[in-house]
């Protein structure tokens, strides 16, 4: 109870996205008066998911100072692991019931026929290896966790250990991520290529239940997962642990002195948020339907950090806010749904310009607003610079030291 009242901002999150659960939910196909499609439900949901990747990223970055551009690489190995058993088991589904006609199938006829039909688009009739818990539903849950979290292990394990910092951390990271996508383009990478994974929608033994219901399921998973992981992160970032990363952040060398294992800390963090984003994957491609080796483009990554700074550094609801307010403004624009401009000379479709504006609103919120749209949270609960007495705040203006510095 006491740490609830120390954090009123995670009451305020958690109650609205209550709120906003039990809204959606009335107004649903599935479950409620059909006002809202299920297109648009299972829009919020991914939403909901790229809000988690972005809490992870706020974690690495707002408070530790990593600024990581490959987590969206962890995002997408989190929807090609429970993507491997989503085609797996629905693939056996179709085979079985083709086969049921004649003489019962043996399961090597089986075996055979689901090899055939995910692998056939790359000219393969072998079963990859990496394939082969693909028919274990809780093996490949264990793999979410397990392979994202060993890659983001020995990656930062390498990269901290050499004590590799700053900018070129960053390089490194979206070096790692653009090395992982070409490898999986390639058609014997055991991923069908840049065909990529399908059909992820269709979950295996409920072709009975309509897209309404299951992408209200999607969405209450995401909605949960999202609160599970923001008062973890919150009560994280609250105690001494939090004190320690948000030092090393603002002064690592200073962190070292006093005897602190500050890769230690920053592995710890690294992998922890690799995870949590590899969860929000697992979560998102099932309402996707759909995902290829573009998913672990760097530029996804880039992305993410851009919704965390629009939001707000430091500020674990800024990065919610900027996540759900930059991925709905994007499907407005993209979508096709907000209106061309004539301009006399020619014709502004936002399709073609929309990446420009979030470029340029990113350009802008650094230069003169690094406090993101959270500064404006800020501003309305009171939250005022100390009197520091001329001492600098420290290097990283855009987190949240005015709130910190007061603790």
């Amino acid at each position: 109870m006491l740490f609830l009242k120390s954090k009123p901002s995670l009451v305020v999150v958690i109650a609205t996205l209550v709120v906003f659960s039990l809204l959606v939910t009335v107004l649903s196909e599935g479950y409620g008066t059909g006002a809202l499609s299920t297109s648009f439900i299972k829009t919020l949901g991914k939403t909901l998911c790229l809000c988690l990747a972005a809490l992870a990223m706020d974690l690495v970055w707002g408070y530790a100072g990593i600024l990581s551009l490959g987590h969206m690489a962890f995002f997408a190995l989190g929807g090609y692991m429970i993507g491997m058993w989503l085609m797996y088991a629905r693939t056996a589904e179709i085979v079985t019931t083709a086969l049921a006609g004649g003489l019962p199938a043996t399961p090597a006829e089986i075996q055979d026929g689901i090899t055939s039909q995910i692998f056939g688009v790359v000219g393969t009739s072998d079963l990859p290896f990496i394939w082969g818990f693909a028919h274990s539903f809780p093996l490949q849950i264990m793999l979410v966790v397990l392979v994202p979290g060993l890659l983001a292990l020995c990656f930062g394990w390498l990269a901290f250990r050499a004590r590799v910092t700053g900018v070129y951390l960053s390089i490194l990271t979206q070096a790692m991520t653009l090395a992982l996508a070409l490898y999986l383009f390639q058609n014997d990478s055991g991923l069908r290529g840049n065909n990529g994974l399908s059909g992820l929608q269709n979950l295996p033994g409920l072709s009975d239940i309509s897209q309404g219901s299951l992408s209200m399921w999607f969405f209450w998973a995401s909605a949960a997962a999202l609160g599970l992981a923001y008062v973890l992160i919150t009560w994280i970032v609250s105690g001494k642990f939090g004190s320690v990363i948000r030092a090393i952040r603002d002064d690592e060398a200073r962190v070292r002195f006093l005897g602190y294992s500050v890769e230690g800390y920053k592995l710890f963090i690294f992998t922890l948020t690799a995870v949590i984003c590899a969860l929000a994957g697992a979560l998102y491609y099932p309402q996707a339907g759909i995902i290829n080796p573009a998913e672990l483009a760097p530029t996804a990554s880039i992305y993410l950090a851009v919704w965390v700074a629009i939001g707000g550094r430091g500020r674990l609801y800024g990065a919610v806010i900027g996540a759900a307010f930059v991925s709905l403004l994007s499907s407005w624009f993209t979508g096709g749904r907000a209106p061309s401009i004539p301009l006399g000379f020619g014709t502004l479709n936002w399709v073609d310009w929309w990446q420009v504006l979030l470029g340029l609103s990113f350009v802008l919120v650094t230069l003169f607003a690094p406090k993101g749209i959270g500064g404006l949270f800020d501003s309305l609960a009171g939250l005022r610079t100390p009197n520091r007495r001329g001492a600098p705040l420290g290097p990283d203006d855009g987190s949240l030291q005015e709130k910190e510095a007061l603790k």
